[in-house]
């Protein structure tokens, strides 16, 4: 057993919480930060190699590149906005000819540290993750890696900017390349807050009902799932538990594996900004976060909680906020070709 899954387990115990996820006494707040792992620390900062500062600024240029779609209007910012915490806010994101995609956008931000990406896991990197939507029919919708590659050896500048990034790659635009580039940008996707100055010691970092929130996320059951530094991203989880979930047309991971242990199994999301990222879960079913706590305690956990509960709880949730440094967030000053 790792050191972390030693202090989880530790941390399930001192929470009283039993096997299943039952809730026998929420403890103070201290008894529960073990559950949360080491608090985010900005990724802004670190040394990096001239080489890496290159495939990352290389990435930038990329993830906000509309030429990386069919009809030059879509970029990967343009539902994931570096400006607007990972997402556009939509239930379902507009793609090539205004063709709605399956699933509600997740947020980019701090998506690198996830066991997977995509609802469904279908990824493994976030380099990997990126280079699925340029080739989506309904999102960027480019034909072929071949195409964007063409594409990219078309354009004034992108050339040299491959080539400097990737010195050893021959050609230096390849499509694994691009995936690479995006993803070291991504990398840069770290939002610390409020609660990891909690998670090093600043008892003041959230106030009393924040706290509370807390005690009763556990207390709860909550904390089955969404636990580790960024609060879920950990695991996959059966969504309708215990009370079937509304919406049976997406069955989540048996659509890639047809297995059918994966049959509504869906990737635990992060609860890291989430009052900021709404509209929630796979299907976009749940406008407001309060409807989101309702909804989850009622089919995950069987609950019916009280609206004094739901305040709490948001009230905690919404110390998870934080905020990608400006730095990072920002787009390229300028484009090849332009």
């Amino acid at each position: 057993m790792t050191s972390w899954l030693k202090r989880y387990a530790s941390a399930l115990v001192a929470a009283g919480i039993a096997a299943g996820g039952t809730a026998i006494e929420a403890q103070e707040v201290g008894d529960l930060l073990p559950l949360f792992g080491q608090p985010l620390q900005s990724a802004v900062g670190v040394p990096r190699s001239a080489l890496e500062t290159l495939q990352i600024e290389l990435g930038r240029t990329l993830y906000h590149e509309k030429r990386l779609s069919r009809d030059n209007s879509i970029s990967c910012n343009s539902c994931h906005d570096t400006q607007g915490y990972g997402v556009d806010g939509k239930q379902f994101s507009e793609g090539f000819h205004k063709h709605l995609t399956g699933r509600n956008s997740p947020t980019s931000f701090n998506a690198f540290m996830h066991i997977a990406q995509f609802w469904d896991g279908r990824a493994p990197t976030v380099e990997e993750q990126a280079k699925g939507p340029i080739l989506a029919a309904g999102e960027m919708a480019m034909p072929s890696a071949e195409a964007v590659v063409a594409k990219l050896n078309g354009i004034d500048g992108y050339r040299e900017l491959f080539a400097a990034a990737f010195p050893n790659s021959s050609p230096p635009i390849t499509y694994d390349n691009v995936g690479r580039a995006i993803g070291a940008y991504e990398r840069l996707f770290v939002t610390p807050g409020r609660f990891d100055q909690l998670l090093a010691g600043k008892q003041s970092a959230l106030n009393g009902q924040e706290k509370e929130g807390l005690r009763k996320f556990a207390a709860n059951g909550c904390t089955t799932c969404h636990v580790g530094p960024l609060v879920g991203g950990t695991l996959y989880q059966k969504l309708g538990l215990v009370k079937p979930w509304p919406n049976q047309k997406d069955q989540g991971r048996y659509d890639l594996t047809k297995q059918e242990t994966d049959r509504m199994m869906f990737k635990v999301p992060s609860l890291r900004n989430i009052e900021k990222t709404g509209p929630y879960f796979h299907d976009g079913s749940a406008a407001t976060l309060e409807q989101a706590i309702e909804m989850m305690a009622w089919h995950q956990l069987g609950l019916k909680i009280s609206s004094a509960d739901v305040a709490d709880i948001k009230a905690f949730l919404e110390s998870l906020t934080g905020e990608l440094d400006p730095q990072v967030a920002a787009a390229p000053e300028s484009f090849p070709g332009r």
